[in-house]
């Protein structure tokens, strides 16, 4: 018998459902966030690759930042991970917030990639 899903289960793929749905070939900026860091990266779904990534784990941001866990780093993952794609020749992508709200964190992030150059 097959196990209920949760409701952030269920949200997380009627999420993934509408922008596979949606991408058209394009790779998908997904996003990841905990109570400590935030994680962001860019995948390329016909070849199942992560092609960028970007956390509030790495070295030199945990050394600049205050804690993962606020909008100041989410807006850095974010400006990372756009200047990743943008070298690795991605420009246009699809966001995928998996089951988290488009609020704070995932928003701050979201802008700041805009900013940086992706396309979504």
């Amino acid at each position: 018998m097959a196990k209920a899903k949760t409701g952030n289960e269920r949200r997380r793929a009627r999420v993934r459902r509408s922008i596979m749905k949606a991408a058209n070939g394009r790779p998908r900026l997904s996003v990841h966030r905990t109570s400590q860091h935030i994680y962001a990266q860019v995948i390329d779904d016909g070849v199942g690759q992560t092609v960028a990534a970007a956390s509030s784990l790495e070295k030199p941001l945990r050394e600049g930042l205050k804690t993962g866990a606020d909008v100041a780093a989410a807006s850095a993952i974010g400006k990372l991970i756009a200047e990743r794609a943008i070298a690795a020749g991605i420009t246009k992508v699809v966001f995928d917030r998996g089951s988290f709200l488009y609020h704070g964190r995932v928003k701050a992030l979201a802008e700041a990639a805009r900013e940086g150059g992706l396309e979504f």
